[in-house]
């Protein structure tokens, strides 16, 4: 099979076009270029899409032995994650521009020119599972598991898509990248976000949104507590940072319980008012089967490293909504719940929306 290996110029990656060639497939290696301005963008332990990143990629599929080619890709990415990012905050509302970036860049963009240049399919580094029955499952690694953010992908898109790191934990990836002699076999994980090159989220979607100064409410007694330069640069469930002026009455303290970008105000309130046990959700997608038409008993899992939880999951015209057998805090719009079924062979997703 004709497959086109997606290097990041991390260690998993590399590790899973070395494989796809050691199963007998014709592997083509590309890097994709997402910075207009690599130098705004994570670098080193950090980054992703560097030239740093490129040059360790192209390394990587010269001691493979594959051809490698960069796309340039930036403007797409732009777009798709970057302006995304941006335009979610401003509705008061918190992404997850990976999760976006796999649905919009990697699985659909990458995907569809592959294909259109005769590619059977797309190898990533993704820890994930796609079994014999084509079912999209956990990795063996919970630690690493990264099915929650494939789980906005097609099934059309499963199909063609290999992952082939799924039944290894991250050391035994590691462990075989320094007996093929790849220089990433100890190169750090990159966290966090690629395009804000320091980290500071609020300082990044201040440059795009202006300061805007509006209150900060307590949410049982409507009293301004406290003010901030812009509702964007908060989510739910944050303690830190909030600088309020007037203490709570029980000295507890508060947390964001809302963000109301109409009103520019943003609502604090105790731990326990994070308490959600229902969430509803938009545009659903069913990777192991058409959408539902009876309540479906399942696990959620409602952020990328959250834990899960039991629920029982209907569709109506369109919209998820997920009764939780337990309360479940700091819940956030934007955010995607991804339903699972427990199953001996590795929970399987079932599919997943965006919380609304």
């Amino acid at each position: 099979m004709k497959v086109l290996a997606a290097m990041s110029g991390g260690v998993d990656s590399a590790v899973a076009a070395a494989r796809a060639v050691a199963t007998g497939h014709d592997v083509t290696g590309v890097h994709l270029a997402l910075a207009r301005n690599p130098q705004t963008y994570r670098s080193g332990a950090r980054g992703c899409c560097t030239l740093e990143d490129s040059r360790d990629a192209r390394r990587a599929a010269d001691v493979i032995g594959i051809p490698f080619y960069v796309w340039d890709m930036a403007d797409r990415f732009h777009e798709d994650v970057v302006d995304d990012f941006v335009a979610e905050y401003a509705a008061g509302r918190t992404p997850n521009p990976c999760l976006r970036c796999n649905e919009k860049i990697k699985f659909e963009a990458v995907l569809d020119r592959a294909v259109a240049l005769g590619f059977d399919a797309v190898v990533t580094g993704h820890h994930a599972r796609l079994g014999p029955d084509g079912l999209l499952r956990r990795s063996v690694d919970t630690a690493k598991d990264q099915s929650y953010v494939l789980a906005v992908l097609r099934r059309d898109q499963l199909d063609r898509s290999i992952f082939p790191l799924g039944d290894s934990t991250k050391a035994q990836v590691r462990e075989e990248a320094t007996r093929l002699g790849l220089a990433v076999a100890d190169k750090p994980d990159s966290h966090d976000i690629c395009f804000i090159a320091d980290g500071d989220t609020r300082r990044f979607l201040a440059e795009r949104l202006g300061e805007t100064p509006g209150d900060i409410v307590d949410g049982a007694s409507g009293a301004v507590v406290g003010a901030h330069t812009g509702a964007y640069a908060y989510t739910v469930g944050q303690r830190r940072g909030l600088a309020l002026g007037v203490p709570a009455p029980d000295g507890q303290p508060r947390y964001v319980l809302s963000i109301t970008p109409k009103t520019n105000t943003v609502t604090v309130g105790p731990a326990t008012a994070l308490e959600v046990s229902s969430v509803t959700a938009d545009r659903p997608v069913w990777t192991a089967g058409p959408a539902p038409v009876a309540p479906v008993e399942c696990e959620v899992q409602l952020r990328a490293h959250g834990s899960v939880v039991p629920a029982t999951v209907t569709v109506d015209d369109g919209v998820l909504r997920a009764e939780m057998r337990r309360p479940v805090r700091g819940v956030a719009a934007g955010q995607a719940i991804v339903a699972y079924r427990p199953d001996p062979a590795g929970d399987i997703v079932l599919g997943s929306a965006t919380i609304r």
